[in-house]
């Protein structure tokens, strides 16, 4: 993805959140990854530990990367959280390059929330 389509749409996302959750600031990658994680661990408890809250940040980096073909979902345990398998490396080195490409995948994930948050609020 171009580098100026990339902060367009990641604006985007990130002004979507910020909209949707009544906040003042705009979310970072973390801040979306927590929420990512939360959705989808559909664990039914309100709050977490700090080790739980980077639980989450890494299920909701697995579940990403398992739609690129990355991990694979394995089931969840349990307590009911998901756990993951790496099968392929991930072809980008360095902290740049690897938050670039999860923010194309956290783009794509909302694409598919965009629609209905729209319908949503009609």
């Amino acid at each position: 993805m171009e580098e100026w389509k990339l902060d367009f749409e990641w604006l985007q996302v990130r002004h979507l959140i910020k909209d949707r959750f009544d906040r003042g600031a705009l979310p970072d990658l973390n801040s979306i990854l927590y929420l990512i994680g939360i959705q989808e661990a559909n664990l039914s408890q309100c709050s977490f530990t700090k080790e739980e809250k980077q639980d989450l940040m890494h299920v909701a980096t697995c579940h990403l990367l398992s739609s690129e073909g990355y991990f694979e979902y394995l089931g969840n345990d349990e307590d009911g959280w998901p756990h993951f398998n790496q099968i392929r490396v991930l072809p980008y080195e360095g902290v740049v390059a690897q938050e670039k490409f999860l923010k194309e995948c956290v783009i794509k994930y909302f694409e598919t929330y965009k629609d209905l948050i729209s319908q949503d609020e009609e």
